[in-house]
């Protein structure tokens, strides 16, 4: 039983979540891997939401409010981390959501289906086909889904299927606390943050943002910029430590 005045509760309750998540098959043990790396940036970052950040995350609803054909991707952590906030975010723009996974087994799928659809997010389902140009599972997908959207918001990616992404002529929302990663310098917009502060800030904005003014917002999207001012706000704080 972790205390709630643990200085690290909320961190050891999520790490907590993810190992317990594993045992059912729905996170990876690369997926461990790959929080931890985020969770260590987080730590730099000072564990809180810049005032970049947040702009990147009310361009961020602009962009998926703006979108003909809008999708969530998820992925095992992003299942894991953030399945009631995913339902929300999908309740506020309509946005479709498809599951889309490195490892993939039909298990997998079943798992992770079945909790997003417990949280009451409405997955596309059916046949997949290799629409990405990839080799790894990560290239399948459905064709009603991330194949048919012009913007996608891709939580936790991996860089290579966000440069394959883009290069299909796709809009790529990442969600990265990595601002040094493929996927920050690829994609359309980057949201340097931790995922269940992000998503119920886009949420928020989605609910808010006045949609006549949105097309104006992202036509001045400056994603150098967001990634610039994540590593200014790390070396601030590196610096204040050093002081």
């Amino acid at each position: 039983m972790i205390p709630k005045t643990h200085p690290r509760y909320r961190s050891l309750i999520t790490r907590e979540r993810l190992a317990d998540y594993t045992k059912k098959g729905i996170v990876s043990l690369e997926g461990l891997t790959s929080h931890g790396r985020g969770e260590a940036f987080d730590y730099l970052l000072g564990e809180e939401t810049s005032a970049s950040a947040l702009e990147a995350e009310k361009l961020a609803a602009a962009m998926i409010l703006s979108a003909s054909y809008p999708v969530i991707s998820v992925n095992g952590n992003t299942a894991a981390l953030a399945a009631k906030e995913i339902a929300s975010l999908q309740q506020a723009c309509g946005a479709k959501a498809e599951v889309n996974l490195f490892h993939r087994t039909d298990d997998r799928i079943k798992a992770i289906t079945d909790l997003l659809t417990d949280a009451g997010v409405i997955l596309i389902k059916g046949p997949v086909d290799r629409y990405i140009p990839l080799e790894h599972d990560r290239g399948l997908c459905h064709h009603d889904g991330i194949y048919s959207a012009d913007v996608i918001l891709v939580p936790l990616e991996d860089g290579d299927r966000a440069e394959a992404l883009v290069s299909l002529g796709k809009k790529v929302i990442a969600i990265d606390l990595n601002p040094l990663s493929r996927t920050a310098r690829t994609a359309t917009l980057p949201v340097i943050d931790e995922l269940t502060r992000a998503l119920p800030n886009i949420t928020r904005f989605c609910k808010t943002l006045n949609k006549n003014e949105c097309q104006d917002m992202i036509s001045k999207i400056n994603s150098p910029g967001f990634i610039r001012d994540a590593i200014e706000c790390i070396k601030g704080k590196l610096s204040d430590v050093l002081d």
